[in-house]
């Protein structure tokens, strides 16, 4: 049987990112990696400063977004588990309606310790890009 609690940090990850708390997205990571399409960022340092360069926030101190995972696909061996999920994220603003902006894969690899389930590596697959230009603050071509 599968731990329901490995999904934890996979939805505190697009929490967090949606209340503008890159803390708590790098809380996420302080002992994994992201792995991107521009490269690595490894540990609590790497992902705060490259979310807090990267993600536009507004006035309200998020970025305006809704973060969706889905389509789940959880292995566990053990203290080790493995997810390969799909992610969209909407954006609105008074002056943007309402969109989806990005879509992709996730490729999760976790392990329990201490009773808890932690990311080692987060693979970000964007595949279907949309007007990114009111959520980050780098040229959106970079992604692919």
């Amino acid at each position: 049987m599968i731990d329901a609690t490995i999904s934890q940090p996979i939805f505190e990850y697009a929490r967090y990112i949606d209340a503008g708390d890159f803390k708590g997205v790098a809380e996420l990571f302080r002992h994994g990696k992201i792995v991107t399409p521009q490269g690595d960022v490894c540990g609590y340092d790497e992902v705060l400063a490259m979310y807090t360069a990267s993600t536009r926030l507004y006035d309200n101190g998020t970025p305006c977004t809704r973060h969706v995972t889905s389509n789940l696909d959880i292995r566990q061996d053990g203290d080790k588990a493995s997810c390969e999920s799909y992610f969209t994220v909407f954006q609105a603003l008074p002056d943007f309606p309402l969109q989806a902006i990005i879509s992709g894969s996730y490729s999760d690899h976790l392990q329990r310790v201490d009773g808890h389930w932690r990311f080692i590596t987060r693979s970000m697959l964007p595949d279907l890009l949309g007007d990114l230009s009111r959520h980050l603050l780098f040229d959106p071509a970079t992604l692919g």
